[in-house]
């Protein structure tokens, strides 16, 4: 299961782990599986972990005082999910992580994380590079909610992820694009049209 980690950090960096390292990387995450539906983090508890996502998928979303889901951000294999204000500032998280299929994930806490930022370059350079791409598609997102319509949001969705059209329900992606499920129905059934 380490080395889809092994691959990421080698390649977010450019740099070639050496044995020791990846037994350092091993020693400091921990291998956990989940189920479909399971929970990473619940509302209201402090993020502990990130999670390195082996194999399955996930979603991080609020629930508002109407009931309400607002989906955050998904997750597929490759992928890192945890609440970094909560994960950084070890306070109590707004967000729910929950599984969308049976899932395996690569657990670090805070502490740890730091340990091998300080101790491994490929970990360091590549976890300089995930923030970077973090900050732009964060910002990408925000114009895309601000400036696109419906249809151009979920145009640029299924571009820019289409492994998320596939392995997501539609209506957790109509909450993630911030329209209705019957929006988006007709969204689709437009572009099937044309």
């Amino acid at each position: 299961m380490f080395d889809i980690l092994f691959k990421y950090f080698e390649q977010k960096s450019g740099l070639t782990l050496l044995q020791d390292e990846k037994s350092l990387i091993e020693e400091n995450f921990k291998s956990k599986r989940f189920r479909k539906k399971q929970y990473l983090l619940q509302e209201g508890d402090t993020c502990k972990y990130a999670g390195f996502i082996a194999a399955g998928a996930a979603r991080m979303f609020s629930v508002d005082e109407k009931g309400h889901e607002h989906i955050v951000r998904f997750g597929i294999e490759g992928w890192w999910l945890g609440d970094p204000e909560s994960y950084t500032q070890q306070t109590p998280s707004k967000f729910n992580i929950e599984m969308i299929e049976d899932s395996e994930l690569l657990l670090i806490t805070w502490d740890h994380f730091q340990e091998l930022i300080a101790a491994i370059p490929a970990v360091a350079a590549a976890t300089k590079d995930m923030d970077k791409q973090s900050f732009i598609a964060s910002q990408k997102r925000i114009h895309s909610a601000i400036s696109l319509t419906a249809e151009e949001r979920y145009d640029e969705l299924a571009k820019a992820y289409p492994a998320f059209i596939q392995r997501f329900p539609q209506n957790m992606i109509a909450s993630y694009l911030g329209i209705s499920p019957e929006t988006l129905s007709r969204i689709r059934k437009n572009a099937l049209s044309n």
